[in-house]
């Protein structure tokens, strides 16, 4: 681990998506304590408040957790802890998916499943499965059994596809995982049926630019598909993903978007939209912030 801040600088210079997990699961090694877990989502609350976002999904990843030998109950009750805090301190609405890494997924499927069954967040509304793409095909079998029961229960399916692999990948979150929303979904616009298909059902795309770029996804956000996504006519949210490690906010993304691929102030707001109609909020929490959103004056 660095111990300076230039050696920090280079430790986050990632050189491809499986070095940049390598280095979150380094990272994740320093939560020890149910206390670490709410003093990182506290963090990230009021970095949002700041940024005026009133409301977050937040993707967990149990693994880490697992690994320092955290009982379920002690991790759900800092989830619940922090989420109320975050709310009566910051202003910010949290709710949690729990998400599993795809190549691990024959033994962090049924687990993870297990916790959101036996020992659930009180804002638990969706199951993930993110990770290593190439990775999952191996464990599909546990995988689709842990989305179907999910499902079940009546969690959200958010499944990372088309990030790192092709469209077969997202037609494999479609068809096998039952995603509702997708993670990323970068590479669609190489197969013209899917983009027909994400298009006439407007099924989200979850995409982060910076996180992209930063991984080696995407080789620059002036290369960034974004705005062809957009004019194909996909759904599109704009997202940060992990902010500390690809140095950036929701609000650079917002920036650099406008900067580097020319979005003006009303496609910007039309994102902000985007997000709040693909969230998993109630209706009447949706019109709240729709209405809020449009109520922003624009400049001409």
């Amino acid at each position: 681990m660095p111990t300076t801040e230039a050696g920090l600088r280079v430790f986050y210079e990632f050189a491809d998506f499986q070095h940049y997990l390598n280095v979150h699961r380094l990272l994740s090694n320093l939560v020890r304590e149910p206390e670490d877990i709410a003093l990182l989502v506290d963090g990230l609350a009021a970095s949002l408040a700041a940024q005026n976002v009133r409301y977050v999904e937040l993707q967990v990843v149990l693994y880490p957790f697992w690994a320092m030998g955290l009982p379920e109950q002690a991790i759900t009750e800092a989830l619940d802890v922090a989420a109320r805090e975050a709310l009566s301190t910051h202003g910010v609405r949290i709710a949690y998916i729990f998400d599993f890494r795809g190549q691990e997924g024959t033994t962090e499927a049924p687990r993870t499943l297990d916790h959101a069954l036996k020992a659930p967040p009180e804002a638990l509304v969706g199951f993930g499965v993110s990770g290593l793409e190439s990775g999952r095909a191996q464990h599909m079998d546990a995988i689709m059994s842990a989305f179907s029961a999910a499902a079940a229960y009546g969690l959200r399916c958010v499944p990372h596809a088309g990030e790192t692999n092709g469209p077969d990948s997202i037609w494999d979150a479609i068809e096998y995982l039952r995603a509702e929303r997708i993670g990323h979904g970068i590479t669609a616009l190489r197969d013209p049926s899917l983009v027909s298909y994400l298009a006439e059902r407007q099924l989200p795309l979850d995409v982060a630019p910076s996180s992209n770029v930063c991984t080696k996804c995407v080789p620059s956000i002036g290369q960034h598909p974004l705005r062809r996504m957009i004019r194909s006519g996909l759904f599109v949210t704009l997202n940060s993903d992990n902010p500390p490690m690809f140095g950036t906010t929701l609000n650079n993304e917002y920036v650099i978007t406008a900067r580097e691929l020319g979005f003006a102030p009303a496609d910007l707001a039309a994102l902000a939209a985007n997000g709040v109609r693909a969230s998993f909020l109630d209706k009447t929490a949706k019109e709240e912030l729709l209405t809020e959103i449009a109520a922003v004056p624009l400049p001409s």
